[in-house]
C-alpha cells in the first residue's frame, strides 16, 4: 500500500504534529471536547481521503484548521437542532484550578471574537492569513481583533478606550 504524504510528511507524522493544533481550534469554537474531538477526526478524515497536495507544512495547516472551522459549523449548525439553546451555552470546559488563564477569559468571548484572537495570538496567524482561514473579509478580522481585544481589556478590569 502506497504511503500518503503531505508537505514532506507522513499522514502518522501530520496527525502527531498538528492533532492539539486542530483541537484546540475546535474547542474554541464548540466550548465541547467531546465534540472538538469528533471534528478533529472529521479534519483528519478528510485530509487522509482527500489527499490533497501543498506546497509547504504552512499551508497544510491552514488547510487543516480551515476544514476544521467547517467541521465545526456543521456541529453547531447540527447542535442547535438537538440540545436546547441552555445546554449549548453551558457546555462544560475544563481551565486550570490553580490558576485563572487568559484562556478562560477568551472562552467567555463571543465566538466571533475568540476564534480571531485564538488564531492571532495563539497561533501567530496574521490577520490576511486568518481572513482566509475563517472565510471573512481582512478588514472584518482587524475589526473583531480590536474590539475583542477591548473586549477582553475590560474583561481584566481595565477602562475601555473612548
Amino acid at each position: 500500500m502506497e504511503e500518503k504524504r503531505f508537505a514532506d510528511l507522513r499522514y502518522e507524522e501530520a496527525v502527531n504534529k498538528y492533532a492539539s493544533i486542530v483541537l484546540a481550534a475546535c474547542v474554541m469554537r464548540l466550548k465541547s471536547l467531546p465534540d472538538a474531538e469528533d471534528c478533529t477526526q472529521e479534519t483528519f478524515l478528510k485530509l487522509y481521503t482527500k489527499s490533497p497536495s501543498f506546497q509547504d507544512e504552512s499551508y497544510l495547516k491552514a488547510w487543516l484548521l480551515r476544514v476544521a472551522v467547517n467541521e465545526c459549523r456543521h456541529t453547531l449548525r447540527d447542535r442547535r437542532f438537538h440540545l436546547p439553546l441552555e445546554a449549548a451555552q453551558n457546555l462544560p470546559f475544563p481551565s486550570p484550578e490553580d490558576k485563572q488563564d487568559i484562556s478562560d477569559l477568551l472562552m467567555e468571548l463571543p465566538l466571533k471574537y475568540r476564534e480571531v484572537l485564538w488564531l492571532y495570538y495563539g497561533l501567530g496567524y496574521q490577520s490576511d492569513e486568518i481572513a482566509s482561514i475563517l472565510g471573512k473579509n481582512h478588514n472584518t478580522v482587524r475589526t473583531l481583533l480590536r474590539r475583542g481585544r477591548e473586549k477582553l481589556k475590560i474583561q481584566l478590569g481595565g477602562e475601555p478606550d473612548e
